[in-house]
Parts: structure tokens; C-alpha cells; sequence
């Protein structure tokens, strides 16, 4: 049961191969294996690559039957129309244009393969590339944000500066009247005098304007800070909305580049063994001498192609007996007098009609 239907894999004529040897059926029971194995494996990276992509594992699964069933089918017509030829050449030549179809079935059945065999290698690949998006995706967003965050804490370092200058200038002049009343220096006469009342008063004027800047500036200090507040995060919502999207790279596409960022070697190797696997059925009857069922498959095609050339020219010998009989016909009714007579007698009675309905036209007209 299992070589009958190995035999149905391998799109041979399984009447004419039941007549044919032990060996012969096994031949091409081989050759419809390695077909079916050959849809077995795509059906298999298929369903891989499509739960990559959908990550539902019932789509996957009918999806990758319904490819599984497509490459069967392909391969089973790649290997059922090589016909075996009198000469090599011939043979090669009709080979070319499926060895290509090979090829390229070959490359669609290793590469999701190769992104589960490397899988963890890919994976690896992906995080640095994951990290690397991180960065560059939060530097992006921060330059909407920096310049703006920038300007505000200049305006802070502004009104920070201008409380440390009038705080400096305070000092000054706190300094300036001490040393007035301890007489080290101004007058340089110890005691509270009207000089050092003066610059007291100077003083304790400034020391009210730095009190009122204080309260000014820190009130502008904190609504500024609370903008850079609002500023940073707003960044960073913009940052934790983004980030899903980055953690969701790793679809089909991106884990075939992160494949080819890896050694070539081992995939190419792994692409070999399918292009053999694919290119196994092929080979083997493009390399094996012509056997019984070639020879019997032929005399079939053959004896039928005979047989429609005899119908085709026996058709055509009936249309051209018939063509000469007819113009032989023809040609002896057209010497006959009586059928002259006959014809010329119905000619004159019908332009006498005609000349009576034109004569009866014009009357009603006039």
C-alpha cells in the first residue's frame, strides 16, 4: 500500500507500471518519496514562517497544508513531464526550466528552516537591534523635546543668577557697614555714625528688593520647573507608547535580515541539502538509462500520436474528394442548355417586375 502510493506521488502511469518489473516500480516508488518527503519539509517550514507571521497556531497549520499540497503538486508535475529522449542534450534541455522552478522551491522551503535551526542566534541579533532602536528612538524624540526643556532651564539659570548677583550686592553692602561702624574702613571713626546710617539704609534697601526678587523669581523658578516637568513627561509617554512597537520587532521579515547578518556558511550548506532534496527526482531520471516503462510509456504516445495523424489525413482526404466531386458536378450543369433556357426565362420575368414597380413608383409620385 505504501509503494502504490509512493507510485501516485511520482505522477507515473500506474497501469502501465503494473505491467512493469519489481524493480522498475520500486524505481519510481523512490523517486515519488522523495516528492512527497519534499512537501512534507515545506509543509513544515511553512507553518514555522506563517506562525512567525500571524502567530496563530490554526492559520499556520492550514496555511502550511495548503502550501505543503502546492509544492506537492508542483514537484509531482516537474517529475511527471520529464520524458525520457534518444539524446542527452534533449534530456538536459527540458531539464533547464524545472531545475530553475527547483531551485527557487528550494530557497522558499530552506529558509524558515534556517530561522528555526539559528533561531537563537536570530534572537540575539534581534535584541542588539532591539537596544540599538531603543536608543535611537528615544534620541529622536528627545530632540522635539530638548530644545524646549533647554530653554527653560536657561531661564532658571537666569533668575538664579540674578538672585546670586543681588545677593552678592547685599553682602557688599552688609560688609560695607560694618566695616563703617567698626571703623576699618570709610570714615575709619568707630561707631554708629550718620554714614553708617546711611549705608544701613542702603542695605537693608537692597535686603528688601532680594527678599521681593525671591519671592519673584522663585515663583517663575517653579512654574518653569513645572513645565520641564510636564516637558520630560510627556517624553516620556511618547517613549513608553513607541516602545510595544520596537518590542514587536522580530517578525518574518526582520528575522530573515538578522539571518544574514549570521555566517553564510551553515545556511548555505542547510540551502544545499534542500536543493538536492529538490533536485534528487530530477536527477535521477535525467541520469538513469531509459527503462521498460519508458519504452511502454513511449509505444503508447507513439501508437496514439499515429493514430490521430491517419484520422487527421483521412478527414482531410474526404474534404478535398469532396471538393474536386463537387466542382466536377458543377462544371457539367453549367455546359447544360436546358438549365441556360431556364435561368434566362426566370431573369427576364423578374426585371419585368422590377420594371412594372418602378413604372407604378414613379406614377404615385407624380
Amino acid at each position: 500500500m505504501l509503494k502504490t502510493f509512493f507510485i501516485l506521488c511520482s505522477g507515473a502511469d500506474q497501469t502501465i507500471l503494473n505491467s512493469c518489473s519489481n524493480g522498475e516500480q520500486n524505481k519510481y516508488a523512490g523517486i515519488g518519496a522523495t516528492v512527497f518527503f519534499t512537501a512534507l519539509m515545506a509543509s513544515i517550514a511553512a507553518g514555522f514562517a506563517l506562525h512567525t507571521v500571524f502567530s496563530t497556531l490554526y492559520i499556520a497549520i492550514i496555511f502550511a497544508i495548503i502550501w505543503g499540497l502546492l509544492i506537492f503538486n508542483l514537484d509531482r508535475f516537474i517529475v511527471s513531464t520529464l520524458k525520457k529522449r534518444n539524446s542527452f542534450l534533449d534530456e538536459f534541455l527540458q531539464v533547464i526550466p524545472r531545475l530553475v522552478l527547483a531551485f527557487i522551491i528550494a530557497v522558499v522551503i530552506s529558509k524558515p528552516l534556517e530561522l528555526k535551526i539559528f533561531e537563537k542566534e536570530i534572537n540575539q541579533v534581534l535584541l542588539e537591534q532591539k537596544n540599538d532602536l531603543t536608543l535611537v528612538n528615544q534620541n529622536q524624540i528627545a530632540t522635539q523635546f530638548n530644545p524646549e526643556i533647554e530653554s527653560l532651564q536657561n531661564k532658571i539659570s537666569d533668575l538664579k543668577t540674578e538672585i546670586s548677583n543681588k545677593e552678592a550686592d547685599v553682602e557688599s553692602l552688609y560688609n560695607t557697614y560694618i566695616s563703617e561702624a567698626e571703623g576699618t574702613a570709610g570714615t575709619k571713626k568707630l561707631g554708629k555714625g550718620p554714614v553708617y546710617k546711611e549705608k544701613r539704609e542702603k542695605h537693608d534697601a537692597a535686603l528688601r528688593d532680594l527678599t521681593n526678587l525671591k519671592t519673584l523669581n522663585n515663583t517663575k523658578i517653579t512654574d518653569l520647573e513645572h513645565q520641564i516637568s510636564q516637558l520630560k513627561t510627556s517624553y516620556q509617554n511618547q517613549v513608553n507608547n513607541s516602545q510595544p512597537i520596537i518590542d514587536n520587532f522580530g517578525g518574518l521579515m526582520a528575522r530573515v535580515n538578522a539571518l544574514n547578518t549570521l555566517p553564510w556558511l551553515p545556511s548555505f550548506f542547510i540551502f544545499l541539502l534542500f536543493l538536492c532534496i529538490e533536485t534528487a527526482p530530477i536527477f535521477s531520471k535525467l541520469l538513469s538509462p531509459k527503462g521498460e516503462y519508458d519504452f511502454k510509456l513511449e509505444d503508447e504516445e507513439t501508437a496514439i500520436q499515429a493514430w490521430v495523424s491517419q484520422q487527421v489525413n483521412q478527414r482531410q482526404l474526404i474534404v478535398d474528394t469532396d471538393a474536386t466531386v463537387n466542382n466536377k458536378v458543377y462544371n457539367d450543369i453549367s455546359e447544360e442548355d436546358e438549365l441556360y433556357q431556364y435561368k434566362k426565362k426566370k431573369a427576364r420575368e423578374l426585371m419585368q417586375i422590377q420594371a412594372d414597380a418602378f413604372y407604378q413608383k414613379q406614377k404615385r409620385f407624380l
